[in-house]
């Protein structure tokens, strides 16, 4: 799965700032409906991420999480993914106790759930990369960021690991 099919370079948001876990849900709840077009929905949207982080926190450790959720069929027939880089880490009940500054939010259509497993499985493991979590934080625009995603995506086609940062 590349990154780049995926997110898509306007789903990306770079030094974001939210106060809490609910905030975040409902900036991403109030931006896929912009993406969907819709009028209604964004309490709708809010409701699937919040009760679906109820049944496992989405952290990921190491700072990451990937709040997941299934938006209505009618909604769209594809996944929406948003990325977000929070300028400030905030506290998400992570396993690992650390805040999260790093967010991969993907909403999947509701008769689409077993299609995209294998692809949120591939996303998972892509995010316990340390090189590649390095260059998403350090990244200082939205542009960055989807230059860092087709440089995974291009690596993940040789099987190259990603370089080291020569700082």
């Amino acid at each position: 799965m590349k990154l780049t099919d995926l997110f898509r370079p306007e789903n990306i948001r770079q030094g974001v700032c939210f106060s809490s876990k609910k905030r975040l849900f409902e900036s991403i709840a109030h931006f896929v409906v912009e993406q969907l077009h819709c009028e209604k929905g964004e309490q709708a949207c809010f409701e699937c991420l919040f009760n679906r982080e109820k049944l496992g926190n989405s952290g990921l450790g190491n700072g990451v999480a990937m709040p997941k959720a299934k938006l209505p069929t009618e909604a769209t027939d594809k996944a929406l993914a948003v990325f977000m880089q929070l300028e400030t880490p905030i506290d998400y009940d992570s396993q690992d106790g650390k805040p999260v500054d790093l967010v991969f939010a993907v909403l999947v259509p509701e008769n689409q759930c077993q299609t995209y497993i294998p692809i949120l499985s591939d996303l998972t493991e892509k995010l316990s990369d340390k090189n590649f979590l390095k260059q998403l934080r350090s990244a200082k625009s939205a542009d960055e960021i989807w230059q860092v995603f087709e440089i995974i995506d291009q690596l993940a086609e040789t099987s190259d690991p990603l370089p080291e940062d020569k700082e």
